[in-house]
């Protein structure tokens, strides 16, 4: 159920009329309370201030009408605004960055003010009454007119900070900016929190762990028999998995759980989710338990899939790297951003895929997060447009040197000179000249570097290196 909260909250935040739908209520509310003031103070207070003065039916009609009907002429001026930089970001960088606009807090913002206002005046309005329309008695609510002025002035500030606002948002630097930011907080916050805790080091074998034979490389046919296959009845993307809740129903049923997709995942109906054994102590009760903790959707979402986020950056950077565009320095740009997440993944020792309860007992078994998988996931898939121009090769490298400052293990060590070899290759096909001779030196440059033992400091003494050369 947790699931199912936190993918309708996800699809909340994005959406373009939430928040412009509670502002309007808000309006609404905020002017039935301030007729209901005004008709219980009246305006004599008005009086006791000498830059005040108590409008008359006509005036305050009039006011009030103007008001109303501006604010729903620039609703609808925002509105398309808004549309068309949502369809112009949309082609430029990728229709995935469509949930990014959509969900823009700035917009929505905007939106909902002029929306409120509008409705606010239109509800103070109809109380506006006349002598004659009253049987001698005028009704001037003055309070409500004045806040709806107030409303007005804060109407104007946000229709000024609107026109700096959406420039800026689809600026290219500033969209990348916002989703490498994204990554780093992802990063920070998912590393080391995993589902489960982790094996003790020294202690990652099958057997030290209890995995159960069924679930061990090289099962037999008769093993492979002992599991409770648990499938999805949805067709669409993992978007979460409840970490929390499955751990805690994994322990509650003496589970071992082996997920079979992660967030991010495309699965339709029918097919595994997870595998539970033993197949006893998994009805059907705790099966569907279980697939609750699965929420789907017809997008992919950053909620917990890091390599959305990823693949965002990649996207941005393989359009423009494209021969329509041929834009190389937006792909440096987002060069940067991914250097400086994996750099916060070399960093981390990243969770192990076995998962064990608070008791220290196996409970689920998930997929492995390993650092080689995100640098294939981003630099990997560049790698291949990167080869082809002289300036996204340079940063290219420079990014691979920036990531292995932060890297302590060989074997991650041993990871980035495997795609800068890749570059090597490839830009031997798609390079020539000077270009491919720069390429070279600096890649040349890189290697022996890392193959120092004191490589770090090798880098660091580079004037070329600092100097930005790369």
């Amino acid at each position: 159920m947790r699931a199912t909260i936190l993918r309708l909250g996800d699809q909340l935040r994005q959406s373009y009329w939430f928040l412009p739908t509670i502002m309007a209520i808000a309006a609404v509310l905020l002017a039935g309370g301030m007729i209901w003031l005004d008709t219980y103070v009246g305006s004599d207070w008005m009086d006791d201030f000498a830059w005040l003065t108590a409008s008359r039916p006509s005036g305050a009609r009039q006011v009030l009408s103007s008001i109303g009907g501006s604010m729903i002429t620039v609703a609808g001026t925002v509105f398309s605004v808004t549309i068309a930089a949502v369809v112009y970001a949309s082609g430029q960088y990728g229709p995935r960055l469509l949930s990014n606009f959509m969900s823009d807090r700035g917009n929505q913002l905007t939106l909902g003010t002029f929306i409120a206002t509008f409705l606010y005046c239109l509800v103070v309005l109809r109380t506006v009454r006349s002598a004659d329309e009253s049987a001698g008695a005028s009704f001037v609510p003055n309070l409500a007119l004045l806040v709806g002025v107030f409303l007005a002035i804060c109407s104007i500030a946000v229709l000024i900070f609107f026109i700096h606002h959406v420039p800026s948002k689809i600026h290219i630097n500033n969209v990348i900016e916002d989703i490498g930011r994204r990554l780093l907080k992802e990063i920070d916050e998912r590393f080391p929190k995993t589902i489960g805790g982790g094996p003790a080091e020294g202690t990652n074998s099958a057997e030290a762990l209890r995995v159960p034979a069924t679930f061990r490389e090289g099962a037999s046919a008769e093993d492979g028999q002992q599991r409770q296959l648990i499938r999805t009845k949805h067709t669409g993307y993992v978007q979460l998995i409840e970490s929390d809740a499955i751990i805690d129903l994994a322990k509650r049923h003496d589970l071992v759980l082996r997920l079979q997709y992660q967030p991010g995942d495309f699965a339709h109906t029918g097919r595994v989710l997870a595998e539970a054994w033993p197949m006893d102590s998994c009805d059907d009760k705790t099966v569907a338990a279980i697939r609750a903790t699965f929420a789907f959707g017809a997008r992919r979402s950053a909620l917990q899939d890091l390599r959305f986020l990823i693949d965002e950056l990649v996207e941005i950077a393989a359009r423009a790297l494209s021969p329509g565009v041929n834009d190389p320095f937006t792909a440096v740009t987002c060069l940067d951003w991914l250097s400086a997440g994996m750099s916060g993944l070399a960093q981390r020792q990243l969770p192990s895929h076995l998962r064990l309860d608070d008791e220290g007992a196996l409970r689920l078994i998930a997929h492995p997060l390993t650092f080689t998988n995100f640098i294939d996931r981003s630099f990997g898939a560049l790698v291949q447009y990167c080869a082809t121009d002289m300036v996204a090769s340079l940063r290219y490298i420079r990014a691979l040197g920036e990531i292995s400052l932060d890297c302590d293990d060989p074997k991650r060590i041993e990871t980035l000179r495997t795609y800068l070899d890749r570059l090597d290759t490839l830009a031997e096909e798609g390079m020539t000249g000077f270009n491919l001779s720069r390429v070279r030196e600096r890649s040349s440059e890189l290697s022996r570097a890392l193959a120092e033992p004191d490589y770090k400091r090798r880098l660091r003494d580079s004037n070329a290196w600092l100097g930005g050369t790369a």
